[in-house]
């Protein structure tokens, strides 16, 4: 597994890539339920946040072919 600091760089280059290039998929991030604890203090490590990576890329993908097909 991945340590936490490469999670954390790879999940901010995604991030910037999206805000950059699909800023309509940005706006709506906050929306996402990965980034919305359901607890006061919740514990955060390397598999969570590798979670969190893979949900935003399958976002982007899920984005990306669902904009190319309607096109």
């Amino acid at each position: 597994m991945k340590n936490l600091q490469t999670i954390l760089t790879q999940i901010t280059q995604l991030t910037t890539n999206i805000e950059t290039n699909y800023p309509e998929l940005y706006r709506s991030l906050d929306e996402n339920p990965m980034t919305i604890p359901s607890v006061n203090h919740p514990h955060i490590d390397a598999t969570v946040m590798q979670e969190y990576l893979e949900n935003l890329k399958q976002l982007l993908w899920h984005h990306i072919e669902t904009h190319k097909t309607n096109k």
